[in-house]
């Protein structure tokens, strides 16, 4: 038995936040709320975490991480993101199928599954590809990838451009029940773009990214999925234009959902003034007007969930010249601590901050977890909104260090994660 006294318990699910008591057994939660403790009987074997002064919250759920195994593993493998997912307070993450060779087998999805369940820690759910070798045309076998575990479908890293292969897929995901997450770039408005399009790519000499790449798709795959009665989600949210058109597909009841990562939310273009290669990201940083778009649609809804799009990088990939620099930035350990900036500026209560990572995420992909009623599989995060901490090459447990706040102070850490009433991370 595991009890948790005296944390803030904060969970969405049934909008809960109170300071409380939760009590595990057998992997599940067995009570929870104040005095939830007390008359416990003392014969048993009970472990008590004092969390005064903590959030106990559902443990996080990211539906968008890389884990470059198999192919990468000297940027990172899973029993390493694994690790680093349970640093963040992450309890169960969402692997996408960039891999090499691409996750486009039941295979490659079966090999990853028993390598979560041998590194231990949190859950595995992997991505499997859309389309054979990621490649745009021919529809990988669905039925296959799902039943070797994967819980969606995507491309990731490469729009399907052709919308009759688009169509397709979202019918056969529909099929399934399977997810389709799509990265929306229209890659012939990107050729050879390395950041946004705007003044500061002007000033850099740098070839840019239009708002309009991603908008565009966005607008063909609503009508498309409209069309096909799929599950649709938009991978990174970046632009303005995108939560326009999210918004207006929402309000006309279509079954759609959609991520926002966190440097989306807290970076813009600016960042990339002194060519700093860890900001170089996909889709790139935007405009001030775009993060501003972005905070209000996560806040009202229209964006459902927060992903990190962990991305680890070598040195290799990272010190290197802008243009040949390969974009990402690794997310799950800095997640918490940069976010709870936007709680601190009032721009997000931790209510809902703690919805975005775990309620919601856990609803998009109807995924266990998610919530800390009673009965349910006991998945928990306990942050310390106050520890300071310093990003640093020692303190990660990703492999990968490619984030723009290494070497930052910052406020606020998972100290303790719990999957399956085990606790896997201790500060």
């Amino acid at each position: 038995m595991l009890v948790i006294r005296d944390g803030r318990v904060i969970d969405p699910s049934r909008g809960f936040d109170e300071v409380a008591d939760v009590v595990i057994e057998a992997g599940r939660i067995s009570r929870v709320g104040r005095g939830a403790a007390a008359g416990l009987p003392t014969s048993e074997r009970i472990q008590v975490v004092n969390a005064a002064g903590s959030w106990v919250t559902p443990g996080f759920i990211d539906l968008h991480a890389h884990f470059r195994e198999p192919g990468y593993e000297y940027k990172e493998d899973i029993a390493s993101g694994l690790r680093a997912a349970a640093a963040g307070g992450f309890t169960s993450v969402c692997a996408m199928p960039n891999t090499k060779p691409v996750n486009d087998t039941r295979a490659i999805t079966e090999m990853m599954m028993a390598r979560a369940r041998a590194a231990g820690g949190p859950r595995l759910y992997p991505f499997g590809a859309a389309t054979v070798g990621s490649n745009g045309a021919q529809l990988t076998e669905m039925a296959d990838l799902r039943d070797a575990g994967a819980i969606g479908v995507s491309d990731d890293g490469k729009c399907v451009m052709n919308a009759a292969v688009m169509r397709a897929a979202l019918e056969y995901a529909r099929t399934f029940d399977m997810m389709f997450s799509q990265h929306c770039e229209d890659h012939d408005l990107t050729a050879g773009a390395q950041m946004h399009e705007g003044h500061v790519s002007t000033r850099l000499g740098l070839a840019g990214w239009p708002r309009a790449a991603e908008d565009v798709i966005v607008a063909r795959d609503l009508i498309l999925t409209e069309l096909t009665g799929a599950r649709y989600h938009v991978a990174h949210v970046s632009s303005l234009g995108a939560v326009r058109l999210l918004r207006e597909a929402k309000s006309r009841g279509l079954a759609v959902s959609a991520e926002v990562t966190p440097h989306h939310l807290l970076l813009d273009h600016e960042a990339l003034l002194g060519f700093d290669t860890a900001c170089k990201v996909n889709p790139p940083l935007r405009e001030p007007e775009d993060i501003e778009a972005l905070r209000q649609a996560l806040k009202d809804g229209t964006i459902d969930c927060i992903a990190t799009d962990h991305a680890p990088h070598s040195s290799l990939e990272k010190d290197c010249e802008f243009a040949a620099a390969s974009p990402g930035m690794i997310g799950l350990e800095p997640c918490v601590p940069v976010l709870l900036d936007l709680v601190r500026d009032g721009l997000l209560t931790p209510l809902r901050l703690v919805e975005t990572l775990s309620t919601q995420p856990a609803r998009v992909g109807r995924l266990p977890g998610g919530s800390l009623r009673v009965g349910e599989p006991a998945d928990i995060a306990v942050i310390d909104p106050e520890r300071r901490w310093t990003i640093s090459a020692s303190s990660l447990c990703s492999r990968s260090t490619n984030t723009p706040f290494l070497h930052k102070e910052v406020r606020g850490k998972a100290v303790l994660t719990i999957v399956n009433g085990q606790i896997v991370y201790e500060a």
